[in-house]
């Protein structure tokens, strides 16, 4: 994020925005036959303007509730005072009971639905396990008693620390069910990261398995779960299930079988309503700097949320097979493998592995034998596409049960975008590019199928009842092609509430920076820079902390990169700065090589002089294997940056694949060796480290 003044109410971002300067002319309307059968019409718009808290309440009446709410939003933004900034406080649908689980399981079995699937599970071994909602419900009952046999009461944290496997969704749904806390967390993180989350949500109860199937071998994964469950004194029990088979170590008194525990219990719960604003989940972001945030996230406003968001901008069907292909440990499985899928009554497909295990047409054989209709996966997936396919998918997979596409995570290069609707869309299904935070729930921009003009590499404009903005530091709208900042200019449903245990953190990090502006007294800062086109189309730059400064030129990362990706010669790109005694930085771009052999680094200079300008061109060009990415497939540029420099790596606790650093570490050794590789640019071979004189660097 840009610097701010926080605390005092009136802190505004400071520094300029980068420079938009890449352009998209290619559109692609609506067509027809989608248009006159999807969920949704254009005049959702102008109902949501009339009367956002009305449109909210319509989306919350499509939920199940035990009790009505009296109120339909309260908000106290914050204010300065005698002890600095208050701490903002959101409310939705006060005075409301609910239970999550009823809503996503129990309502379709009461409903005559018992028998239609729930889960389609694919183990990476080739196991596969079907479930109605009915299993689903008995399932879910059985979890929940065993919860409460193990002395979970509501409001208790749950750690739930294992691979994408159907207890995963089970024991989700079964906190929900009695009101525990869940916070799920990547199955391939480190003991130190699951320990973080252990201590600071005060966890009761840690979820782990014997073993996960990782890329073609089975992992003992439970001696992890003991190092991160090492004394700590709130911590009662470790519940394990058998996954692999394989002999784990075992804590007399403190660990327990899933089967024992579980399995043992009576297929009838007798589910409580909940408040409301009763806490659902923590989940932790995978910030750049300093401890992860535990971003808290509560029942009737996350699920309103969620459920209609899903509705509306996937067009969800009765008859639907939906793949969201994120791990269940991120935001966009909470709400697009879980919650939002499930509350509609959807039929969805579950993977435990990898997309190259065994081989890398592992999706497309998914994809055809549960005639997959909406596939939903990330930027990051389609460009390893890319490289491994080329202009087209292998032959021999039927894709014709796809009638819709989504991305999530970072925004998706134009190239990418067209190359995902043409292979796996038949050049004719609808991409839903989503943009969306841990932060907010469930996704705020993103077109609505049927109705909006799609543009690749845009996820267009927020969805009904959302207000975003690009604002400049006095929180004024900026002019179509300027740079910004994105914000939400009032608060909706499925914001989290809070950081756990520190709502000066959440007060500081979202709100005091545009405290004061506009009608509700306060902006969310997204974090991200973006612009506006002249149709009202919005763009993503980058996260504001990734912008690269040459000469006083604010640089977009996410700009240089679609430059290289548009070459056929790349197939990835990570771009960031790196420290340069005269221009203050330097842009360098590191590029995993694609479908079309080794990119030329002065051709990729050339390109990217072309598209943007010539102040963009990067100076360092070094091709690695591969990008290190978090586990919602962000780039995780400042390690790539530290890589070149030298410096200490920062956190790298989010990575999906952390041996991504070893290979950018070697290929940056290469570059910098005064023999490197004689199809290196000699521009690469600069020292790796170097200190910026401070009356240059300001």
């Amino acid at each position: 994020m840009t610097a701010v003044e926080t605390g005092t109410g009136t802190g505004i971002a400071a520094e300029p925005l980068p420079e938009a300067r890449l352009g998209e002319s290619r559109s692609f309307p609506p067509a027809e036959a989608f248009a006159a059968q999807a969920n949704v019409d254009a005049s959702i718009y102008e109902t949501a303007n009339a009367d956002p808290l009305a449109f909210w309440e319509a989306a919350a009446s499509r939920l199940e509730w035990a009790r009505p709410w009296h109120t339909a939003h309260t908000w106290q933004p914050p204010v300065p005072g005698p002890d600095g900034l208050s701490v903002p406080r959101a409310e939705w649908f006060v005075g409301g009971r609910l239970n999550v689980a009823v809503n996503c399981v129990d309502r379709h079995v009461a409903a005559g639905r018992g028998e239609k699937v729930a889960l389609f599970f694919e183990g990476e071994p080739g196991d596969r396990e079907t479930v109605t909602y009915a299993e689903l419900q008995r399932r879910v009952s059985q979890a929940a008693n065993g919860l409460i046999a193990l002395g979970i009461e509501p409001g208790d944290r749950v750690v739930v620390y294992l691979p994408v496997l159907v207890e995963t969704v089970v024991i989700a749904l079964a906190c929900a069910r009695i009101g525990a806390v869940h916070s799920l967390v990547f199955g391939g993180f480190s003991a130190e990261a699951v320990r973080f989350r252990l201590q600071d949500t005060g966890a009761k109860l840690l979820v782990t398995s014997d073993g996960q199937h990782r890329r073609g071998a089975p992992v003992e994964v439970k001696s992890i779960a003991d190092d991160a469950a090492r004394d700590l004194p709130a911590l009662e029990h470790v519940l394990v299930v058998r996954r692999t088979g394989q002999p784990v170590p075992w804590t007399e008194g403190r660990d327990v079988w899933w089967h024992d525990a579980v399995g043992s219990q009576s297929e009838v719960h007798e589910a409580e309503a909940f408040d409301s604003e009763h806490p659902l989940f923590i989940i932790y972001t995978s910030g750049t700097t300093g401890k992860p945030k535990g971003l808290v996230h509560t029942s009737g406003g996350y699920l309103a949320h969620a459920s209609w968001a899903h509705w509306a901008h996937f067009d969800a069907k009765p008859d639907d097979v939906h793949w969201c292909t994120a791990d269940l440990a991120w935001v966009t499985a909470h709400t697009y493998e879980i919650y939002g899928p499930l509350s509609n009554g959807l039929t969805q497909v579950i993977y435990e592995g990898t997309p190259d295990a065994p081989h890398r047409e592992r999706h497309l054989e998914i994809i055809e034998r549960y005639g997959v209709t909406v596939y939903y996966t990330a930027p990051t997936l389609i460009r390893t596409f890319m490289t491994w396919f080329g202009e087209s998918l292998p032959a021999g997979h039927d894709l014709s049960s796809i009638r819709l596409l989504g991305t999530v995570g970072e925004a998706i290069n134009p190239e990418a975008w067209v190359w995902f609707r043409r292979n796996f869309g038949r050049d004719e299904t609808p991409v839903i590019d989503t943009w969306w935070q841990s932060e907010t729930g469930a996704a705020m921009v993103a077109p609505l199928p049927g109705v909006t003009t799609l543009k690749p590499g845009s996820a267009t404009v927020a969805l009904p009842g959302i207000d975003m903005a690009v604002v400049d530091e006095r929180g004024e709208p900026v002019e179509p092609g300027r740079a910004g900042t994105l914000v939400a200019r009032r608060p909706w449903p499925g914001m989290a509430r809070t950081v756990w245990g520190d709502p000066e953190r959440y007060r500081d990090s979202y709100w005091a920076p545009y405290a004061g502006c506009g009608e509700h007294g306060c902006y969310y800062v997204a974090g991200d820079g973006a612009t506006i086109d002249a149709d009202g189309c919005i763009w993503i730059l980058g996260r504001l902390d990734d912008v690269v400064n040459v000469s006083g030129h604010r640089l977009s990362t996410i700009e240089i990169e679609s430059s290289l990706v548009a070459h056929p010669a790349v197939g990835e790109a990570g771009v960031t700065g790196v420290s340069d005694p005269l221009t203050g930085q330097a842009v360098a771009a590191f590029v995993v090589d694609g479908s079309a052999g080794k990119a030329d680094p002065d051709e990729l200079r050339a390109r990217v002089a072309r598209d943007i300008g010539p102040i963009a061109k990067p100076r360092i060009v070094v091709r690695v294997p591969e990008l290190p990415k978090t586990r919602s497939g962000k780039i995780l540029r400042r390690l790539l940056s530290q890589l070149w420099q030298g410096d200490t790596l920062g956190d790298t606790t989010s990575l999906q694949n952390p041996w991504a650093v070893e290979g950018v570490r070697e290929a940056v050794r290469l570059a910098q060796s005064p023999r490197a590789d004689h199809e290196q640019s000699s521009a690469q071979r600069v020292p790796a480290k170097q200190h910026v004189p401070a009356k240059e660097n300001r």
